[in-house]
């Protein structure tokens, strides 16, 4: 429809998709203490989701966030008590401005949410013992202009993940500071 109006859409697939039901910008696991998995969370990821973009002027949220627009025309929630999503800057996804109207918070945490495991010990008790940052939002994607190619627009939503850094100490220096009590120096391998 938009595209017969002479505004510019595409679509777009995001792989490993989460469903950020309770808005708090994570997906969140909880497994009992031997490692079951609890059903205590509505949030979810799924192997793919796919909505639509649009090019608009947005002279309602400022010139900055003109530019590509989320439009999702298969909603899952409501937003402000219908079943609509967008349209959300994705300027305002990637920088993380998740406080703006049309559902930017929602479109962040579908391609940017921390997957978080919990132990839970009781109603009032849990612990963080896993969070994932790199698992959401993988091959954000398009089709290429005039063939079957596909075009990856993951830089559009979100700035590169940063690589882990390991870290490698003797157990000779270990054991020097346990002894010494002193701070070890932890050097990158």
């Amino acid at each position: 429809v938009l595209r017969s109006l002479g505004i510019p859409t595409r679509v777009i697939t995001n792989f490993n998709s989460a469903h950020d039901k309770n808005t708090n910008l994570s997906i969140d696991k909880y497994v009992d203490t031997s490692g079951k998995t609890l059903d205590l969370s509505e949030d979810s990821v799924w192997n793919f989701h796919v909505w639509n973009e649009s090019w608009f002027t947005r002279r309602d949220l400022g010139s900055f966030y003109d530019g590509w627009q989320v439009l999702d025309a298969t909603p899952q929630e409501k937003s402000k008590g219908i079943y609509q999503c967008g349209p959300a800057s994705t300027k305002a996804i990637k920088e993380g401005h998740v406080n703006l109207d049309y559902d930017s918070s929602f479109v962040f945490a579908a391609v940017n949410a921390d997957y978080v495991t919990w132990v839970h010990y009781s109603k009032k008790r849990k612990e963080r013992i896993y969070s994932d940052t790199k698992k959401i939002g993988k091959f954000i994607s398009t089709k290429a202009v005039g063939t079957n190619s596909r075009v990856d627009v993951t830089a559009n939503y979100k700035y590169p993940e940063v690589k882990d850094i390991s870290f490698k100490i003797s157990y000779s220096q270990y054991k020097n500071s346990l002894m010494d009590d002193r701070k070890i120096l932890v050097t990158a391998v």
